[in-house]
């Protein structure tokens, strides 16, 4: 028996060696592939076929048994029949729509990823092409959602249609992002429109003056700081500061009238948002409508492709994303019970 017990102990102990080994290898073997390998990858969706194999699949559902084979069958001819086609490049090549998304923060810190993505479509872009971008963005920072507006007027640039399609938000740095586009499409419900500037920062001077605590702020230039959060704040400070954000106000004026002349600036340049349907009134979209409902209009006449740049994860730092999301998940399950909670009966 002691015999057995010692052999037993020698092949767990073999086989452990084994897995720390291995489980070594694979470490090295990621790390070195993530160190050398590309850091970003380009992923490519055809809607067109995501959507025709989606309607197939109800189409069958909601016939009847004895059809289903016959319907399955039409449907390996139609695709033979297009295969056939394409082979022999029969009719006219359909123009290709590229559709890209734009969710932005306060830093719109998506605006080197967009950049990116941009480049990629102007690379391939032919004639008659149209690029559509999902925008979302409450807007934030003046100097990135300029650069933002920026890269999206690139598309402009090169002679690319472009539509812009808000399902949510699109308001302050948003909207000037948006309104570089040919057209602007908005959800009947979506805020458009914030077309002015704020800033605002705490002053703790009083509250260190009653502590008896002195900030010294030493500048050179008589406009380096205007308003300070730890110093005395003064009224030559207070007219310049405002002064900037007048300035600023004119810049986002005169970007938005340029690429949408037919609209009444001063009328609109309030920093009022208002929804889809108001703000279609006010000029300050071209329709309403969602991105949906538009990219499954535009499937009838062209090949719809969504593109996105994508990072790509070490192994590390996939584990510990899959744990966060499933602990947020659980946190949010239960916060919806609690909220469930106070409707039962008692």
């Amino acid at each position: 028996m002691n015999e057995w017990l010692t052999e037993f102990g020698m092949f767990v102990a073999q086989l452990l060696t084994l897995v720390v080994i291995g489980g070594l290898a694979v470490a090295v073997f990621l790390r070195v592939r993530g160190e050398t390998g590309e850091r970003t990858r380009l992923r490519l969706d055809e809607l067109n076929g995501t959507r025709r194999y989606r309607r197939r699949r109800m189409q069958l559902a909601a016939s009847q048994p004895g059809a289903r084979k016959r319907l399955a069958k039409a449907f390996r001819r139609d695709d033979k029949e297009h295969d056939r086609r394409g082979r022999k490049g029969e009719g006219e090549a359909s123009p290709t729509v590229w559709v890209l998304d734009f969710h932005g923060d306060i830093k719109a810190s998506g605006t080197g990823q967009l950049a990116e993505e941009v480049s990629a479509v102007l690379a391939v872009a032919g004639q008659g092409d149209e690029v559509v971008i999902r925008l979302e963005s409450a807007g934030g920072l003046v100097h990135g959602y300029g650069l933002a507006g920026a890269e999206l007027d690139r598309l402009r640039e090169a002679g690319l249609s472009t539509t812009v399609c808000v399902d949510k938000v699109a308001a302050s740095g948003g909207y000037l992002m948006a309104c570089a586009a040919d057209q602007l499409r908005a959800a009947p419900f979506a805020v458009i429109g914030s077309i002015g500037v704020v800033a605002q920062l705490p002053n703790l001077h009083r509250l260190l003056k009653r502590h008896d605590i002195d900030v010294e702020l030493l500048t050179a230039g008589r406009y380096k700081r205007t308003l300070t959060i730890f110093g005395e704040n003064t009224e030559e400070g207070r007219e310049k500061f405002l002064e900037d954000l007048e300035t600023t106000h004119e810049l986002f004026k005169r970007h938005v009238a340029e690429r949408r002349p037919g609209l009444d600036i001063e009328a609109v340049a309030t920093g009022e948002i208002w929804y889809g349907s108001d703000a279609l009134t006010k000029g300050l979209v071209d329709g309403l409508g969602t991105s949906e409902a538009y990219l499954v209009e535009r499937m009838q006449q062209a090949q719809v492709i969504s593109l996105k740049l994508e990072q790509k994860h070490k192994l590390g730092d996939r584990l510990g994303m899959a744990v966060s999301r499933g602990v947020e998940r659980s946190i949010e399950r239960g916060l919806e019970m609690l909220d469930a909670g106070r409707w039962q009966k008692r």
